[in-house]
């Protein structure tokens, strides 16, 4: 033990940690230099593709310094705030972090708030300014910046390029100096805490494990403590990062265990593994649950992929504790499931996810957040999509939740930053002055105002250089002046029917005051989108049962009076009031049959 540390890079997404990781990889020998690659460890495609981490990646590398061999760790984390669940579970299994900061761009939104993940867990941190080789850097501003924030002198602070692998080594050589080595005792009974996990049609869950206590070994009776659920260490091993076989791990050290469970469910994160003989062990303290800040409903196009759908999730939830879902079903669209979401990139990182590993067609509704309903008789609902609304004469009171925002933005940039900020009915909490250029605002806002369009219109309107990060203000936060998660609302259901029956899918949680310009939005993108029929079909938005707003598309029509060559007009008079008749009646007993593309262009929104 007194030779291995475990450490992860933590930063602000795009401020180079995969490449970090990838220079790390070369100088300790861990991938060779013909079968190195740009952004190693980001495995899946859809992270390559997308250029960002999604997932924690373990790996276990070794360097030899002044003759002594040691063992090293690595998490690499992702930077994005709508995965942040995914560093603060790697927080707790390692004892040191290097804190990467882009010299272009300085100290961002989640650069503060992985910083705080990481304070929590009273890790050693070493902070390293990066992309010292670009022209744009601001080497000495950022080194500034990042010393004051960590009270520390600039010198401590280290100078890098990831890309060209400029003073990295000098960087690993601090981890080994300063990163304790992990405390914990090989001749306790075993306690293995799982931080991750994924399947395997043929060694059932394998389950990514920091050891704290005692020792396994291949083939040993295992059990997990919160599940009650028995298994066998089928294989243990650590990560290369590929999966490597080994013969035992013991306290202070990661990898991780084939466990032969074929049932997702009973392989959870946060989860202590110990023996079978060891069933009176104390279980750690695990992880918290994240609350899903947005739900969105997931429906396959074909409705005999629901088993598929159902399975895939199941996969997903386990490489992914943050998901969670729950059947539910609805007209037209069939059989379903209510996801929740950490943010409105997680549910399409997700939906990414599901087409791509599992070939599944879906259509997936806009995100929206949980509401809170009083109704007449004191009783407290909570509404998770429009249907769940109920009638406006049983609703006392409407609550909604609110989030505590942080944007980091350069002081050329604030008047249009204000300007965005003005228009969500937030409340501004704090400004601060932060570095030379840089002014950080935090503000109270409602959280359906940043999920959906925010982040984009921010980055637009800054040329990029503002960030943002959010969270939940819960019943009781330490950060709000106010102390109220859930504030009052005025707040209705905007309804849409088309050819006078309403449809449920489309409908809509709004502000009272917005709900004209969104239910006008609605049906005129319906009206681009659906196709014609041989009748009119009127569209109408509409709040108790009221119409605010209206479209109308225009019929088909086939010339039935071209075969006719001169004569009496009564002869074309006819056919035209026979057609006349035959759309009038089509319009009373006709139903739309409304196509699944439809659906899935409206809710992109």
């Amino acid at each position: 033990m007194e030779n291995t540390h475990n450490l992860v890079i933590i930063s602000h997404i795009d401020h180079g940690k995969s490449t970090l990781a990838d220079r790390l990889l070369e100088l300790t020998g861990t991938i060779p230099k013909e079968k190195m690659r740009e952004q190693f460890l980001d495995s899946m495609d859809l992270e390559r593709g997308r250029g960002i981490t999604i997932k924690m990646h373990p790996v276990r590398m070794t360097y030899i310094l002044n003759s002594k061999f040691y063992i090293l760790n690595l998490i690499d984390t992702p930077g994005h705030v709508d995965f942040s669940y995914e560093v603060s579970r790697s927080l707790v299994a390692v004892e040191g972090a290097i804190l990467l900061v882009d010299a272009t761009k300085g100290i961002q939104a989640q650069t503060l708030a992985n910083l705080e993940l990481a304070k929590k867990q009273n890790l050693v941190i070493i902070p390293a300014v990066n992309k010292i080789d670009s022209p744009q850097a601001k080497i000495g501003e950022t080194k500034t910046d990042l010393a004051k924030l960590l009270n520390i002198l600039e010198k401590e602070v280290f100078e890098i390029s990831a890309k060209y692998g400029t003073n990295v080594e000098k960087l690993l050589q601090a981890v080994i100096e300063k990163i304790p080595c992990p405390k914990g005792n090989p001749e306790k009974p075993l306690r293995a805490l799982i931080f991750d996990s994924k399947y395997d049609p043929f060694k059932g869950v394998i389950a990514f494990v920091r050891v704290i206590d005692g020792k396994i070994s291949s083939g040993e009776k295992i059990y997990l403590i919160q599940t009650k659920t028995e298994g066998e260490a089928k294989e243990i091993g650590y990560f290369r990062p590929e999966l490597v076989e080994t013969y035992e791990l013991k306290a202070g050290e990661i990898g991780y265990i084939a466990t032969g469970i074929k049932t997702p469910a009973k392989v959870r994160v946060g989860e202590t593994i110990t023996k079978i003989s060891n069933l009176n062990v104390e279980p750690l303290p695990g992880y918290q649950t994240p609350k899903p800040m947005v739900f969105a409903s997931i429906y396959p196009e074909n409705p005999d992929d629901f088993d598929l759908l159902k399975t895939a999730l199941a996969k997903l939830k386990l490489n992914d504790a943050s998901l969670s879902f729950e059947p539910e079903m609805r007209e037209f669209l069939g059989r379903g499931f209510r996801c929740g979401f950490l943010g409105t990139l997680h549910a399409e990182i997700t939906s990414e996810r599901l087409s791509r590993e599992f070939s599944l067609s879906l259509i997936i509704s806009t995100p929206s957040v949980v509401y809170r309903v009083i109704n007449q008789k004191n009783q407290e609902i909570s509404i998770y999509s429009p249907s769940d609304w109920p009638p406006q004469d049983e609703i006392k009171k409407i609550k909604e939740p609110w989030a505590r925002l942080e944007i980091i933005t350069p002081q050329n940039f604030l008047g249009r930053v204000l300007e965005i900020l003005k228009g969500t009915e937030g409340k501004s909490i704090e400004t601060r002055y932060f570095g030379l250029n840089k002014v950080l605002l935090i503000y109270e806002v409602p959280l359906r105002e940043i999920i959906v369009g925010f982040y984009d219109n921010l980055k637009g309107q800054t040329q990029g250089f503002a960030s943002m990060n959010y969270e939940f203000l819960d019943s009781n936060p330490p950060t709000t002046q106010q102390g109220l998660g859930y504030r009052p609302a005025d707040l209705v259901k905007l309804e849409i029917l088309i050819a006078g029956g309403r449809e449920e899918a489309f409908s809509k949680i709004a502000p009272r005051t917005k709900a004209y310009q969104e239910g006008k939005r609605m049906v005129e993108k319906l009206k681009k989108i659906l196709p014609s029929q041989l009748f009119s079909v009127p569209l109408q938005a509409v709040v108790s049962g009221k119409i605010i707003a209206r479209e109308t598309i225009k019929a088909k029509r086939r010339d039935v009076i071209a075969p006719l060559y001169g004569g009496d007009y009564t002869r074309k008079r006819k056919l035209l009031e026979k057609q006349k008749r035959g759309k009038k009646e089509l319009k009373e007993k006709g139903r739309i049959r409304i196509p699944p593309k439809v659906f899935l262009e409206m809710f992109q929104g």
